[in-house]
């Protein structure tokens, strides 16, 4: 049975969605002001995708991500301000302040913390759902890929064990169209990567990674069935990314044309097109969520300027190696 968001449920992702980018934009300026260390992988122009599924899955569900793990975080639900701490390295972040931009999670929220590795997550992510399994506990795991992390071998060893053991699963492959700064088809000759579903013997769907609706439709199918028992689904998001692969990525290999159409279908302006289309909002009240969320997050960042700084008797704990 196909279901489909109502109007309701659409501005709900539309405040999912827009909170993710005014929390990305505004991070992305605290790096280059030297407040944030690190690196950023931003996913500007992906919050489709996060929303959609996350939205599909229950709360005891868990997802794994990878070195760009912003998005999926939010959308899980973590704390917009213990995320902001955590980015800060202060005490009260989610992972303790201890693991950054790119090592976000929380598991009370169903987040294991995010894995840098390029494909590291999926075996983490098969795993749980082989738990699941042997614990005849009704729940599922979704593990967050790139295109560039389908080409690694952690991929298809986790596909194929969870597709010969029926594991509830759900990969999604959020195509960017670049691997760091190779496009995807020098990588492939697959025209659609979720094809390669099709050499494991389950199946795999390529759908409009920017329209919020689809992916939270064919999520929903994917995340029922296999929680049913039908085992593991290949899911492939056609997105774009509208920023670097990082936050020093001038995008010189990113075509200007391509570029301005990627802007121009972007998830969240679309989906502002169609809500206005629809009568269920107008200019000044997504003006109103926008002013709304903005205030939220300058909430999160005062709170994580402000806060203390770890002691350095802390130096050693949570060190495992």
């Amino acid at each position: 049975m196909q279901v489909v968001p109502n109007v309701e449920t659409l501005i709900g992702f539309y405040r999912s969605m827009l909170l993710i980018r005014v929390l990305e934009e505004r991070i992305g300026y605290l790096f280059l002001e030297g407040a944030i260390s690190g690196t950023l992988h931003q996913s500007l122009g992906q919050e489709a995708i996060a929303v959609g599924v996350c939205a599909a899955l229950e709360p005891e569900d868990v997802i794994t991500s990878g070195h760009r793990p912003h998005a999926h975080a939010i959308a899980k639900g973590l704390d917009p301000t213990a995320f902001m701490l955590e980015l800060f390295g202060k005490p009260g972040g989610c992972c303790g302040g201890k693991g950054g931009s790119m090592h976000i999670g929380d598991l009370s929220k169903g987040m294991i913390p995010s894995i840098a590795i390029v494909g590291g997550n999926i075996p983490v992510g098969t795993g749980a759902a082989l738990a699941f399994k042997l614990r005849n506990e009704p729940r599922v795991s979704v593990c967050f890929s790139g295109d560039g992390g389908v080409a690694e071998g952690a991929f298809h060893e986790s596909v194929n064990m969870a597709a010969i053991w029926d594991l509830p699963v759900v990969y999604v492959i959020e195509n960017n169209r670049y691997a760091a700064s190779t496009h995807f088809s020098r990588n492939t000759k697959l025209k659609q990567l979720s094809a390669i579903g099709q050499a494991y013997g389950i199946p795999g769907v390529t759908i409009d990674g920017n329209d919020v609706g689809a992916v939270f439709t064919t999520s929903h199918n994917a995340v029922q069935r296999a929680r049913q028992g039908g085992g593991p689904t290949i899911i492939e998001a056609m997105t774009y990314r509208i920023t670097g692969h990082n936050r020093r990525d001038p995008c010189n290999y990113m075509p200007l044309d391509e570029r301005d159409k990627a802007l121009q279908e972007e998830p969240v302006r679309r989906l502002e097109q169609l809500l206005i289309a629809r009568g269920a909002m107008d200019a000044n009240g997504l003006d109103a969520i926008r002013r709304e969320l903005q205030e939220q997050v300058e909430r999160a960042v005062e709170a994580a300027t402000t806060a203390p700084e770890h002691d350095l008797s802390e130096l050693m704990t949570d060190v495992f190696a």
